[in-house]
């Protein structure tokens, strides 16, 4: 009963508009009080769960993709991916999902990604033809490939929180990453030829699209080195994730300033003040989680409700199913950190009591959550798109609902039911059994 009422507490005051941090703080005194923890005892657990190597990269991350945004290098991979898909039906649609998997690869997060790819693409694609809301739900939608394209800040604080390798995590999610914006192009392709209002760029000659592709490479080489020098790190054992996402700071100020030379002092000042504000959110949020997963786990709280849901059914495909279900309607509550954050200390004891491997889990809470990200009555996401886009939610919705269900839910699928397609990589690349 007192779960119960907490999660309600949670999810109310979310639902409410109250700041994230705030509702997990209602949620933890709450806790607190109803099981008679002393608070001398918890608030310095959440003081020790926050000193951690690993969440350092956290702020590192968010700082990149603030960078990324003011120093000309998400503009230069909009280019690239449209110099490769520009001249084909639905190209600039194409490309702009492909726009939102790279920038995901290097900022991690969703928001960012459909700040930054929205504000750059949407005007170009309501140029060529496109409806503005198909573009907005177009950009909601590729956006949440922020969550499974490598580096990704939700899988870093899953692996925290479950104590799993962040390489592992990050692993898990590609290939589901790379099918789904495989799905979302094919559906943009079908959706292009239907409205037939979309202009495409005049096919060239050969040499002249390798003359094209070539100019848009050398002009945007900086910023297509930015993943590889992070990914390259981090799985060839060079450097650890938070190493990383400090090189990529430091990469993306050099970059602004003496190689693109959009980067101001003043422009730098604006990124480092916003990027600040997000990771205070975010650390006052993970303070407050550490302690309410410290409760959890002194009283029990998952391994009950892993009981409780194994006495509906005892089906594992039931059983993944219900918590599918589960992580989509924390999805439409929250954003990415936050789902993951309740989420993984919740769920994991019953995904480990039924067989599957916490790495695997990190892929079926990714998918999901991002769609719960984009899925309505909250959709804190696909809004967000809305609002750069300047589209209300009754004009986009129907096709955001079609990217939903011809994309992302076959991958959630997939990737919850035949294990293979999360493990390989893992367990090829780190030997993870």
């Amino acid at each position: 009963m007192i779960i119960a009422i907490n999660l309600a507490i949670l999810i109310g005051l979310i639902v409410l508009g109250l700041p994230v941090p705030f509702c997990f703080m209602t949620a933890a005194i709450y806790m607190g009080i109803a099981y008679d923890f002393s608070f001398s005892f918890l608030l310095p657990s959440g003081y020790y769960a926050l000193n951690s190597l690993t969440l350092l990269s956290v702020p590192f991350f968010i700082m990149a993709g603030a960078l990324m945004s003011s120093s000309g290098i998400a503009e230069r991979l909009t280019d690239f991916a449209q110099a490769f898909l520009g001249r084909m039906r639905g190209g600039m649609g194409a490309a702009t999902i492909v726009a939102c998997a790279i920038f995901g690869a290097i900022s991690g997060t969703c928001s960012s990604a459909v700040a930054c790819i929205g504000g750059i693409m949407i005007p170009r694609l309501e140029k060529l033809g496109y409806p503005r809301y198909y573009s907005v739900a177009m950009v909601g939608c590729a956006s949440v490939l922020g969550q499974l394209i490598p580096p990704s800040v939700p899988m870093i604080l899953y692996a925290w929180v479950t104590q799993q390798s962040v390489a592992a995590c990050f692993l898990a999610t590609v290939i589901p990453g790379i099918l789904t914006t495989i799905l979302m192009c094919v559906v943009n392709w079908f959706e292009v030829k239907r409205m037939g209002t979309v202009q495409v760029e005049p096919q060239i000659s050969f040499s002249r699209k390798v003359q094209v592709i070539g100019k848009a490479t050398k002009h945007g080489i900086w910023s297509l080195l930015m993943p590889v020098i992070i990914l390259g790190g981090i799985y060839g054992g060079i450097t650890t994730p938070t190493e990383s996402a400090a090189i990529a700071v430091f990469y993306a100020i050099v970059v602004g300033f003496l190689i693109h030379r959009e980067l101001t002092p003043r422009i730098l000042g604006q990124a480092l003040v916003s990027s600040s504000t997000t990771t205070g959110v975010c650390v006052l949020m993970l303070f407050f989680v550490s302690i309410l997963a410290k409760i959890y786990t002194m009283q029990r709280i998952p391994q009950q409700l892993a009981e409780f849901m194994m006495t509906i059914s005892n089906n594992r495909i039931v059983l993944l199913l219900m918590v599918n279900a589960f992580l989509i309607i924390i999805g439409m509550m929250m954003d990415d950190f936050s789902g993951t954050m309740l989420s993984a200390p919740l769920l994991l004891p019953l995904m480990v009591t039924i067989g599957v491997h916490p790495v695997h889990f990190a892929a079926i809470m990714g998918t999901n959550l991002g769609l719960g990200n984009v899925t309505p009555p909250c959709a804190p996401i696909l809004f967000l798109a809305g609002r750069i886009g300047g589209a209300s939610v009754d004009e986009y919705f129907r096709p955001a609902l079609k990217f939903m269900l011809f994309a992302q839910v076959p991958v959630i699928i997939l990737t919850t039911y035949i294990p293979g397609l999360s493990m390989w990589l893992p367990r090829l690349v780190m030997g993870i059994q």
